[in-house]
């Protein structure tokens, strides 16, 4: 390993040492000044402690990356099919709302965003998906009250003043078994439709591998045996649904819907959505403002 390391210094350490501030700056930041030195400066590869640091970082990143387009198939099928079928509302709105106390508690007790970052980004788009699911089941205006609401929480599990510390560490434990607990309608609605629907093969697998990685970065980088927990239980019940996709996967209420790109009927789908959330909040205000038009 000694002779490994010698040689790997030789080849490495002329491009290390001449590594651009800017980077090295972030680097550290990432790894700390004593992990940066030993990994990048110094090449030794035998510091465990800093390399499992490194592993569960570049994870961390990769989730992170990752999770910016997961649910972006999931999306594509369901504008392109113009159809729910097989998407549990449900499922979409405990998994938001755990994915939002998770968010608040992590970003309130400062742990690093390398190992949460990932909630935001889907949050985002569990909310485009739920908003579709609505309007494809006809339940339009109840995307709008489904938007303010979690807008609302939002506000409130934020504020020290609204919620405190301590209530949060319990609405944590409670997310944690709400998002272990989406899984299951979803799974419940695959048993009983035969079929995976319009669900996304790419999102389901991705977070498979993302649950099973998130609970390395959590043992690496952050004592909550909270997150752990969840994570864990979150694992097994991917599995399941991982295991239904591939069961299924030739059944005829497996919709094999373009998730790749954006169909002509999914851009017209997508804009009457957007369309049809406009007019009902404009004929809300029109209920509540007067007109100041001028008659003739």
């Amino acid at each position: 390993m000694e002779s490994a390391e010698r040689t790997l210094r030789t080849i490495l350490q002329p491009f290390t040492h001449n590594i651009p501030t800017p980077i090295t700056n972030a680097a550290t930041q990432l790894l700390g000044d004593s992990c940066y030195r030993s990994l990048v400066h110094n090449i030794n590869i035998t510091d465990t402690v800093c390399l499992k640091l490194a592993i569960s970082k570049a994870l961390g990143i990769g989730i992170i990356g990752t999770s910016s387009i997961v649910k972006i198939p999931q999306l594509l099928k369901m504008l392109n099919s113009q159809s729910a079928e097989g998407i549990s509302f449900l499922a979409y709105f405990m998994e938001t709302a755990s994915y939002l106390i998770s968010l608040m508690y992590n970003v309130r007790n400062g742990f690093p965003f390398s190992t949460y970052g990932e909630v935001a980004l889907i949050a985002i788009q569990n909310v485009a998906i739920t908003i579709l699911v609505l309007q494809y089941s006809g339940k339009g205006p109840a995307a709008a009250v489904f938007v303010a609401g979690l807008a609302a929480a939002s506000y409130a599990l934020y504020n020290e003043d609204i919620t405190n510390m301590r209530s949060l560490q319990y609405l944590q434990g409670g997310a944690g078994v709400l998002g272990v607990a989406s899984k299951l309608p979803q799974i419940i609605t695959i048993f009983q439709e035969g079929g995976t629907g319009q669900l996304s093969a790419f999102a389901v697998f991705n977070y498979l591998a993302g649950s099973l990685s998130r609970i390395f970065t959590t043992l690496q980088e952050v004592d909550d045996k909270l997150i752990l927990y969840g994570f864990i239980a979150g694992f097994t019940l991917n599995a399941v649904l991982a295991a239904q996709m591939v069961y299924y996967w030739n059944s005829p209420k497996s919709k094999q819907t373009e998730q790749v790109k954006l169909q002509s009927q999914g851009k017209k789908a997508a804009a009457a959505a957007v369309q049809g959330q406009a007019s009902s909040t404009g004929s809300q205000k029109g209920k509540t403002t007067p007109s100041t038009r001028r008659r003739g």
